[in-house]
């Protein structure tokens, strides 16, 4: 049986979506920097890849959540759903991927398919861990306002 998680504090507005992000990525960095160790990429490449990819996340991710609450705050039916967080997560790495490609072909110096076919498994990895983020983040800092 799962128990409530007390919240830490709430937070709200535009240090709500900070403090998101830089968890968020902070993670994200640590998880790809050693996922490219582990598969034989040297620390400049690997972290490189990291730190970009990063960047580029953290503006989707502010960009995204932005609107994602304001859709959310027309919704007639409050609160995140499992189908909401669905929706978030595959919005979000979705949009992700499209700005992702390009710039891991570039880095990488492989073709746009190569690109694609290497970012799958971080995509499939990013979308679990997104949902699963954004459940416990919600449940230790609390509901938007749009969503509560």
């Amino acid at each position: 049986m799962l128990t409530r998680v007390p919240l830490l504090f709430v937070l709200q507005g535009p240090w709500r979506r900070v403090f998101y992000v830089g968890l968020y990525e902070a993670l994200a960095i640590a998880v790809v920097t050693l996922a490219m160790l582990a598969g034989r990429q040297d620390l400049v490449t690997a972290g490189g890849l990291a730190v970009g990819s990063s960047a580029i996340a953290v503006a989707w991710n502010l960009a995204f959540n932005a609107l994602f609450e304001r859709w959310e705050a027309r919704q007639r039916v409050r609160g995140r759903s499992a189908a909401r967080r669905l929706a978030h997560a595959i919005g979000f790495e979705g949009g992700l991927a499209f700005w992702l490609v390009p710039f891991m072909a570039w880095w990488l110096d492989v073709g746009l398919w190569t690109a694609l076919l290497l970012d799958l498994s971080l995509l499939l990895f990013f979308l679990v861990y997104t949902f699963a983020f954004t459940w416990a983040f919600d449940r230790l800092f609390g509901l938007p306002a749009a969503a509560a």
